[in-house]
């Protein structure tokens, strides 16, 4: 079945449509020998595409990953600065994958990753309506009246932010423990929204992602989940796509 460039390029697990189109557009893919200039284009199930020079097999099967992102690290996949990357930090033996959403670099716990693009913005989606859940540490007191703004959504700087979820868990001196549970997760969200609260977050843990939990992964290791798994939690399209994998720890 014929389609569209982007799309095949977001299958085979390269990268997602939006960065499979750059990837185009920067003169890195091929189709039958003729450098593509366009994402425009549609291809047939037996063309030959190539990636940098090199030829592009037939679609995957789907497979999905927990990764522990440690601190300090950047998800992304080269930095100007030659700062670490996640990239930097998977094994050897893992294939490509991307990233599903972010964590910035000061922020840690789990993070998903897959060879397919268009899983990963299909879980990035709002509408697809998982939460995302995180361990909050903050310096300052927090209160009832900032948990109810939370829950009510505000605005900073313009930018408005959804309701979350979020409960005080302990309070040791000048440092308090909450959880906080959103599903669509701005750029820096919980950062800016405590800071409008005036709660300095000095440790940001994300602990699940949808049914996907942290659990006791370690800090820097990555887990692949069983296809039997991954086929609970997404089914529909996705599980047609699932072949059974032996399980990898590292």
């Amino acid at each position: 079945m014929a389609e569209r460039i982007a799309k095949r390029l977001a299958h085979a697990g390269i990268a997602s449509r939006r960065e499979a189109e750059k990837l185009i557009t920067d003169g890195r893919i091929a189709v039958n020998g003729t450098t593509l200039t366009t994402p425009a284009f549609t291809v047939e199930p037996d063309d030959v595409i190539t990636f940098d020079g090199e030829r592009i097999g037939e679609k995957p099967s789907l497979r999905l990953w927990r990764f522990y992102k440690p601190e300090g690290a950047l998800v992304t996949n080269k930095d100007d600065r030659n700062r670490t990357t996640i990239f930097d930090l998977l094994p050897d033996t893992m294939p490509h994958v991307v990233a599903v959403g972010r964590l910035d670099m000061n922020s840690e716990g789990l993070l998903l990753l897959t060879n397919d693009g268009e899983l990963a913005r299909w879980l990035e989606l709002p509408k697809t309506g998982w939460a995302r859940r995180y361990r909050v540490r903050v310096y300052g007191t927090p209160t009832k009246e900032m948990i109810a703004r939370l829950k009510a959504g505000m605005t900073v700087d313009g930018v408005k932010y959804g309701p979350i979820e979020a409960t005080i868990d302990t309070q040791n001196g000048a440092n308090a423990w909450m959880t906080m549970s959103l599903h669509e997760g701005k750029n820096r969200e919980i950062r800016k929204v405590l800071a409008a609260l005036e709660l300095n977050v000095n440790r940001l843990l994300r602990v699940s992602y949808g049914p996907f939990q942290l659990g006791q992964l370690k800090r820097g290791h990555v887990d692949e989940m069983t296809g039997k798994a991954i086929r609970e939690q997404l089914g529909g399209q996705w599980a047609e796509r699932v072949h059974a994998h032996r399980r990898r720890k590292t």
